[in-house]
């Protein structure tokens, strides 16, 4: 059976769906594993690496995709890629199901059996498959290097024979995966951090990470999260007290970095015009959320920006510019997935009732998959 492994094609998309290590363990799965040139160059993977792992390497896409059983890349492919796809392909690649819903649809018509790894239920089964986790683990990371970059003084306290210098104050909105990344990265660089979440039962791992959690905590915020783990919407008075508090907040702080996002919508806007203009001068805001709009009213996505003072980081896809990191943790999420639907024989094996294949399929049998 073939395996083929494509070269991205979007704009500053660096990353690469399999390293020379996965395509090991691939040929030990019994597969043919067939590399597009060039694919791995962005996160310094050469073709002769994948060669040496056992890989043939085809010079272009169509050579890559024909005859092949099983697909594997990073973001979604393009019309030529789909149109060289063979019926009854399975693909497995980061689909944006919500937004790219022609993609889906081109898919849909071609006979494919696309998996969108956003999709994977939140599962402890699921968890060495999770991409969203992979990706936004190093991505808070990311954001914290390069606001540090960024800014123009120093994160920890200093002390020196001219005097000391005082540690920079950093606050993170949201303490999903890539939040409490960007916690930890904060503190080991000697920052005084603080972090702000709607659910309550982050409270005890931001702490727990050394920073200081900022909530209006009354019999409300306590509820506020459902059984399964989500935030509840909250009302509006207390929407406005919690506004309060996170403007008075963000007006001491030197760097704030923004990562909430909801699928399938616009990104809600955690900071708002006044509350920019009330920072620091030299302040900075990693907007994490830009590629949705953005959890800043001045947020330009794609930009880093100047305003009131304030530099503003709106850089999308922060995994791109750790490629060789996060392609490794991406390429080890496929192949765990893979794992799934290819038996001891190396034959393509797909268990529909698996809740991890049901959860994650998006076209399926010439058709797009309904969702409840």
């Amino acid at each position: 059976m073939k395996l083929a492994i494509l070269k991205e094609r979007r704009e500053g998309e660096l990353r690469v769906a399999a390293t020379p290590d996965t395509v090991k363990k691939y040929k030990a799965l019994g597969l043919d594993v067939v590399v597009e040139s060039g694919a791995g160059a962005g996160a310094h993977f050469s073709d002769s690496d994948y060669l040496a792992a056992g890989a043939s390497i085809a010079p272009g896409c169509s050579e890559a995709l024909a005859g092949a059983d099983i697909v594997l890349c990073v973001r979604g492919p393009d019309a030529q890629a789909i149109g060289a796809m063979k019926k009854d392909a399975v693909l497995a690649a980061l689909l944006a199901p919500y937004v790219e819903k022609e993609t889906a649809q081109s898919l849909a018509q071609k006979g494919v059996t696309a998996f969108a790894m956003e999709l994977l239920p939140r599962i402890s089964r699921a968890q060495a498959m999770d991409v969203l986790s992979s990706q936004a683990n190093l991505a808070g990371y990311k954001a914290v290097i390069d606001a540090a970059a960024e800014f123009g003084r120093a994160m920890p306290m200093m002390m020196t024979a001219a005097g000391t210098i005082a540690p920079a104050r950093v606050l993170v909105m949201g303490a999903g995966v890539a939040g409490l990344q960007a916690i930890a990265t904060a503190r080991r660089l000697g920052a005084i951090v603080s972090a702000t979440d709607v659910r309550p039962a982050t409270k005890e791992q931001v702490e727990s990470l050394g920073a200081t959690f900022v909530a209006v905590i009354d019999d409300e915020f306590k509820q506020a999260q459902t059984a399964a783990g989500y935030a509840k919407e909250m009302s509006k008075d207390y929407q406005a007290k919690q506004t309060a508090l996170i403007a008075e907040t963000i007006r001491k702080q030197d760097i704030v970095i923004t990562t909430a996002l909801i699928p399938g919508r616009k990104a809600p806007q955690l900071i708002s015009a006044e509350m920019v203009q009330s920072m620091k001068p030299g302040s900075v805001i990693v907007d994490l959320a830009a590629e949705q709009g953005g959890n800043c009213a001045l947020t330009k996505p794609g930009e880093v920006i100047a305003a009131h003072g304030v530099t503003i980081m709106g850089r999308t896809n922060l995994p791109s510019r750790l490629a060789v990191d996060t392609s490794s943790l991406y390429a080890r999420n496929l192949f765990n997935f893979i794992g799934l639907i290819v038996d001891k024989s190396g034959a393509l094996k797909l268990d529909w009732n698996d809740e991890i294949l049901k959860g994650a399929v998006l076209t399926r049998d010439g058709a797009m998959v309904t969702r409840s």
